[in-house]
């Protein structure tokens, strides 16, 4: 039977490899190595990177202590009791070299530069949860990449079903579902949604992501929780823990991130006391993201070199309040004001009779993220009067400071 070429009429034999402690060599120490290594330290390989140079976040890996390091080009016999060998380099004779001793040596070896002279092939590869997903398209690493992303995200999102067959354990998490936009959620947030029984949902959370949620379901709007005589936040405790010691799995969906003014220690206090662990899912935070939506950035070089996020929902003159007024109008930076779109005017007169410049610039950026925000913005001398004339209501984040004044058309200082 006449000699043909590997893979000109077989596909490849996808296998799973595990190389906890056993000796991989990467030949090369570019841009190839540099995306490769970290998955294969990830799987406990005895990664040997064998290059005169490397890149710097290469080069870190061997500071720290991930890879070891042989600076110098390859030699005959590198791979003595290599299990598997990457090459990496721009020197097609050392590629070729290379693969003839891993020919002689059974050692599967991965060319980045002809996959035709390869023993083994690497597939596009992502993880959800548990499951790795890996894709081999031949030649065509693209369209790999692209299916690879497509099933991932469906897993991600529960829009590939794929139920566990092995019993679940009942969770609770608080998920910081971000400002608004149903995008903007973490991937984390969004699969254990996919995954839940129940969700507890505030009025800020992102709503069109409930819509998304199978049939069975159960979605409880927090704001309609029936109190009695219990306050707000305790019902809606009481609601986690009800539904947790029911076996069931919960997701507390909140808007913006759970401990930036969201309650979600107070959640997790109560959770505690009763002995039910959670897990708390970060989310993106209004404070930084409607700004960015509005073209604002909260610290810019040259103009701004700190922010500060305060809470608005309580007015200065007010016993409550834990703010230091006085304190903020000295400071240079930008400030951030949540929850005070009612108490502006009297947060802009407390500013300005601690020092604040009266035309210090401000922007309010209502329903920031999503498809009805809008930016509305005025000086601390102005603003009591704009968000009447102008009828600005909650939820806004308020920016006050020079980053306001900046934008995409400003020149880099």
């Amino acid at each position: 039977m006449p000699e043909t070429a590997p893979h000109a009429e077989h596909p490849a034999y996808p296998v799973g490899l595990r190389l906890a402690g056993r000796r991989v060599v990467v030949i090369g120490g570019g841009q190839v190595a540099q995306r490769r290594l970290p998955a294969l330290v990830a799987a406990g390989a005895d990664v040997t990177l064998i290059s005169p140079s490397a890149t710097p976040s290469v080069e870190a890996m061997a500071e720290a202590g991930e890879i070891s390091w042989t600076k110098r080009r390859y030699q005959d016999g590198d791979l003595a009791d290599t299990w598997y060998v990457l090459v990496a380099t721009g020197d097609p004779v050392a590629n070729a070299a290379v693969s003839a001793e891993a020919e002689r040596t059974r050692t599967w070896c991965v060319r980045s530069d002809d996959a035709e002279a390869a023993t083994a092939w690497t597939p596009a590869t992502g993880h959800s949860e548990g499951v790795t997903v890996a894709v081999l398209t031949g030649r065509d690493p693209r369209r790999s990449a692209a299916v690879r992303d497509a099933i991932v995200e469906g897993l991600r999102d529960g829009s590939i079903s794929a139920p566990q067959h092995r019993t679940r354990a009942p969770f609770v998490a608080l998920v910081g579902g971000g400002p608004g936009d149903p995008d903007l959620i973490t991937v984390r947030g969004r699969r254990l949604l996919a995954e839940a029984d129940v969700v507890i949902a505030d009025r800020l959370g992102p709503r069109d992501l409930l819509s998304e949620l199978p049939p069975h379901v159960e979605v409880i709007d927090a704001a309609k929780i029936p109190y009695g005589r219990f306050m707000a936040q305790e019902a809606i405790n009481n609601a986690l823990i009800e539904h947790a010691k029911a076996g069931k799995a919960v997701v507390r969906l909140k808007g913006g991130d759970p401990f930036v003014f969201g309650r979600g220690m107070e959640e997790a206090q109560a959770l505690a006391a009763e002995g039910i662990a959670c897990t708390v899912v970060p989310g993106i935070s209004s404070s930084i993201s409607v700004p960015g939506a509005a073209g604002i950035p909260v610290t810019h070089r040259g103009v701004a070199h700190e922010f500060t996020v305060v809470s608005g929902h309580v007015a200065p003159d007010d016993p409550r309040s834990l703010v230091d007024w006085a304190s903020l109008a000295k400071l240079t930076g930008t400030l951030v004001i949540l929850m005070g779109v009612d108490k502006i005017g009297k947060i802009a007169e407390a500013l300005i009779a601690h020092g604040k410049a009266p035309e210090t610039p401000l922007a309010l950026v209502q329903e920031g993220t999503t498809a009805t925000q809008r930016r509305v913005d005025a000086t601390l001398a102005t603003v009591a009067e704009t968000v009447k004339a102008e009828d600005v209501r909650p939820p806004a984040v308020i920016v006050i400071g020079d980053v306001v004044a900046e934008g995409p058309d400003k020149k880099v200082k």
